[in-house]
């Protein structure tokens, strides 16, 4: 099942109101949108859970900081919060019974090939929403990992902006490709590594480590985007007593790690039980309890 929403903003041409459900089956984009073409755009997933939507506002801002990143025209955030209102509302109205998790991604382009002209052309929005796989059984079983150089040093967004560090692109062939040889190789994910030999993230999760009483995430400086879902991890962990770092964290120091996660809008938490053939202690009551804290809004 899924529900799209053109989202109208004045950059696109329409304004907020015409924000409307469409049929999923309505084309939208043309053949020379610089999204599709080029993968010149940017987007975000926001996940709902139990029919309730989660780090919605995270969500907006990072979509307006990547937007800036590849200087984009401002988004109407007011009209994309509409486009996701509507496409999830419509979603959970269409489904027989409110579905453990469902995401909606919201996607904001260039727009037409004349965008590289001055002025720009105008941007295409929308926000699509759907139902996702149950993942009680990942959160409790946990997944496997590989670690892949991702081809450049720590901090390289700070001497080649251009490379947009840090913006959530639509350019996403490089992490698929990268989890497609993670499956030849008998992992269902990755996690990247810079030249030098410090974490990055995965292609669609954030890191956690854990220490002793000390949980860890790769500083946003070192160049990755900061994670919403990691972000109401930390405050879970938090206040389940346990002190929540960022820092840059070298690969050595995965072999002596207590336990590992990878957080996203879907599955929130998954433990990682392999990593580069290592196994894991797998802490199903300490991941139980933080998305218990996650999923109650009481953060």
């Amino acid at each position: 099942m899924r529900t799209l929403v053109l989202c109208g903003t004045p950059a696109i041409g329409m304004p907020p109101e015409r924000t409307r459900v469409i049929d999923p089956e309505t084309p939208i984009a043309t053949a020379t949108d610089l999204g599709l073409t080029r993968g010149d755009g940017v987007f975000e997933t926001v996940g709902v859970h139990h029919g309730r939507m989660l780090d919605l506002e995270p969500h907006l801002e990072r979509l307006a900081q990547s937007a800036r990143l590849m200087d984009l025209p401002s988004p109407d955030l007011a009209a994309f919060r509409m486009a996701i209102t509507l496409a999830v509302g419509d979603l959970l109205d269409n489904l027989e019974r409110t579905p453990v998790t469902a995401l909606c991604k919201i996607v904001y382009t260039r727009g037409e090939e004349d965008a590289l002209a001055a002025p720009p052309g105008r941007p295409l929005g929308f926000a699509l929403a759907y139902d996702f796989p149950d993942p009680t059984e990942a959160r409790r079983e946990g997944t496997s990992a590989v670690t892949l150089t991702r081809g450049y040093p720590l901090g390289i967004g700070e001497t080649a902006p251009w490379l947009t560090i840090g913006a959530k692109t639509l350019s996403y062939s490089v992490n698929m490709a990268a989890l497609r040889h993670a499956r030849t190789l008998g992992a269902e994910e990755v996690l990247f590594i810079t030249t030098d030999g410090y974490v990055l993230e995965a292609p669609r999760s954030t890191l956690l480590i854990r220490q002793g009483e000390v949980i860890s995430t790769p500083a946003v400086t070192g160049g990755l985007l900061h994670g919403t879902a990691q972000r109401a991890a930390f405050e879970a962990f938090e206040s389940l007593g346990l002190t929540c770092e960022y820092r840059d964290i070298h690969h050595d120091e995965l072999a002596t790690a207590d336990a590992l996660w990878l957080a996203d809008s879907g599955f929130l938490l998954r433990p990682l039980h392999t990593l580069d053939g290592r196994r894991y202690k797998v802490d199903e009551r300490l991941t139980t309890a933080a998305i218990r804290l996650i999923l109650a809004g009481t953060l």
